[in-house]
């Protein structure tokens, strides 16, 4: 006797459900045809070649049951394999895309429990859903698919006590082959409801996670593979550079059909590139002439500071040093230009010279070398043997305005100036820096001289020209510190200690290191600036070196000639700011391995607040000091590739041969 689906039933075939209200087991079926086989195609239809028994085939189609099934039996479950790799044409298209499978999977659900659906289907699975199971005595087989049936379902364990059966074994046949045929249908896109193909879903085994709006998140980003590393790069940049350097400040972005609207723009740079995507309206109508100091798409604007500094800081190393004018350059400055602490380089350099080599091209190119590819020579400007030189990161060159230079000279002996100052000045953003280089003049008792060469460089520096003053209710005519925000002043100020030679000497012997407070009780300079004489509002970082003047040249020795001058704190940075707490000093100190001077070279590391700026200011457009830069690189390669050699000829003249 065959069932109206052509499946043969057996009066022998005892199926009978799970007592803990689980999933139909097929217990003693006698197989009354070929065994079913599967073939998969391409497109993962499922086909049958002769009819399935009723107990293979519910084995097999009760797998795909939707979760009204799941609730009142036990079936196995199956484990879908993890998406690919989506394509991503933008990135909210995977909200959208996650919003439209979950719209058809409702609407498949619906229609599979729908009452006034007429397919032949949808009632099937509710009869047999809802029908209770046969009571009967449990085989082996039972046990054994008893212990494999799916457990992970809450409502399993809710499954009420069993009643009696309505049907027979015939019946229940009956209801098993259509479910079979029905689900046979659904998979080949054969099942219409309304006329209308639906799909099934397959549904995993365990609830997904939840769903994060955010797709620079990083469970989605693991989860979808959007990344072929799955990094999160803003927790990666915060713990391995420090500061963020993300693009979190371009609100045009959010909500208006680029990125969803609570998501940061992190997931187009990891998408992409590291660059932030711009539209193409916003380049039409970006002005880089004019604009308000919020304006939308200014380039020195308050959105594109934030691009790049979060924290609106920025790093400037500035030192000074006075090179007695020696012909001969240190083998290497990477223990003056990038001390090993910090463990970042910054993104400013300014580097003043009193008494510079002859040859100042040669020292350009020397600290290009030294700084290597990440940072270019924005200016430099001499003043006879006072040279400055200002190198910036190469990223930052287009928000620099055009740059500015004045000389002052203090005293005129021959034609050669060694006294005097020189001052650049530049905006950066919206705001101005002004850098200043002197060498006062020497001597032990001169300090009213030294206040003369103060006064006299505050006055006559004609600064700035064309670039417009940022603050000008705040300047003063006859003090050039006044028209800019944040001021750095340094050089050989050849202020010196009041004290004999027997008793400096005494002080450094019992305080080696870096406790110099006795010393500075005698200092010149933080004694004037104290009284308010010299410097005023300027400020000085803690000291905490040794005095920088005068040593023997190649040695650690202070001054063993016949004169037995006294160690001093000649070489000095000092700095003052408009705002309050605008700049921050970092770290103090000298360079004791470079002496090729009776000077050591004296640096300061500091955090200087920036505030966003206006465009309608004089931009340097990004110019640079390009032939320096190839120098600087060639010299670097051409550095390195001798030291490999020197390297591997060293290793092959180690090794000896013994006869």
């Amino acid at each position: 006797m065959s069932t109206p689906n052509g499946f043969p039933q057996h009066s022998g075939a005892c199926v009978t459900r799970s007592t803990e209200g689980g999933a139909v087991q097929d217990l003693h079926a006698k197989k009354a045809g070929k065994a079913a086989k599967k073939e998969a195609g391409g497109n993962g239809v499922l086909t049958f070649e002769d009819p399935p028994s009723v107990g293979t085939s519910l084995n097999e189609t009760l797998k795909l049951l939707p979760d009204e099934l799941k609730a009142h039996m036990k079936i196995k479950s199956i484990t879908p394999r993890p998406p690919r790799k989506p394509r991503l044409e933008r990135a909210a298209s995977l909200d959208e895309k996650s919003w439209r499978r979950w719209r058809r999977f409702r609407t498949s659900q619906e229609s599979l429990t729908d009452p006034n659906e007429t397919s032949s289907s949808n009632g099937s699975l509710q009869e047999a859903s809802l029908s209770p199971p046969v009571r009967g005595r449990a085989s082996p087989c039972h046990q054994c698919c008893q212990q494999n049936s799916l457990h992970s379902s809450p409502d399993a364990s809710e499954a009420g006590p069993m009643g009696k059966s309505r049907g027979g074994t015939s019946d229940l046949g009956k209801r098993a082959s259509e479910i079979s045929s029905a689900f046979g249908g659904l998979l080949r896109g054969k099942a219409f409801a309304g006329g209308k193909p639906r799909l099934s879903q397959i549904m995993p085994a365990r609830p997904l996670p939840p769903m994060e709006f955010n797709v620079a998140s990083h469970t989605l980003r693991t989860a979808n593979r959007i990344d072929s590393d799955c990094m999160d790069y803003r927790h990666y940049s915060q713990h391995k550079f420090g500061r963020v350097s993300s693009s979190l400040s371009d609100t045009r972005l959010h909500g208006n059909g680029m990125v969803y609207d609570n998501c940061s723009t992190d997931s187009m740079k990891s998408t992409f590139s590291l660059l932030t995507p711009i539209r193409s309206k916003d380049v039409r109508s970006r002005s880089y002439l004019e604009g308000s100091l919020l304006a939308t798409g200014a380039l020195l604007g308050a959105e594109e500071l934030s691009r790049y500094f979060p924290d609106r800081n920025i790093g400037i190393f500035v030192a000074t040093w006075n090179m007695q004018g020696q012909k001969e350059l240190p083998v290497n400055l990477d223990d003056f230009l990038l001390p090993a602490d910090p463990d970042y380089a910054q993104d400013m350099y300014v580097i003043g010279v009193q008494e510079g080599c002859p040859d100042r091209r040669e020292w350009e190119i020397r600290l290009q070398e030294t700084l290597g590819p990440h940072y270019v020579m924005l200016y430099s400007a001499a003043h006879g043997v006072l040279y400055m030189s200002v190198f910036i990161r190469r990223d930052l060159i287009w928000f620099c305005s055009e740059v500015e230079y004045a000389t002052v000279t203090t005293r005129i002996v021959s034609q050669i100036k060694t006294k005097g100052a020189l001052g650049i000045c530049f905006t950066f953003f919206g705001t101005s820096f002004l850098f200043i280089t002197s060498h006062f003049t020497s001597g032990d008792s001169k300090v009213n001289e030294r206040k003369l060469d103060y006064n006299k460089t505050i006055q006559a520096l004609t600064l700035p020209k064309n670039v417009p003053d940022t603050n000008p209710y705040r300047s003063s005519s006859n003090d050039v510190t006044t028209r800019f925000d944040e001021v750095f002043w340094f050089g050989d100020f050849n202020f010196r200690l009041n004290k004999d030679r027997e008793t400096v000497d005494s002080i450094l012997n019992q305080n080696p290191e870096t406790d110099v407070s006795k010393l500075l009780a005698y200092d010149q300079l933080t004694s004037e600036m104290s009284r308010g004489s010299i410097f005023k509002g300027f400020q000085e970082a803690d000291i905490n070196f040794r005095p920088s003047y005068k040593f023997d040249i190649g040695k650690d020795s202070y001054d063993t000639t016949s004169k037995q001058r006294t160690p001093s704190y000649t070489d000095r940075v000092v700095y003052r700011s408009r705002y309050r707490d605008d700049i921050h000093a970092v770290k103090y100190s000298s360079c004791p391995v470079i002496k090729t001077s009776d000077h050591r070279p004296v640096f300061a590391l500091f955090r200087v607040k920036v505030r966003p700026g206006r465009d309608n200011i004089p931009l340097a457009a990004g110019q640079f000091d390009r032939e320096l830069y190839l120098i600087g690189i060639k010299r670097r390669i051409t550095r390195e590739l001798q030291k490999r050699q020197e390297q591997k000829d060293q290793k092959s003249s180690s090794i000896c041969s013994v006869s």
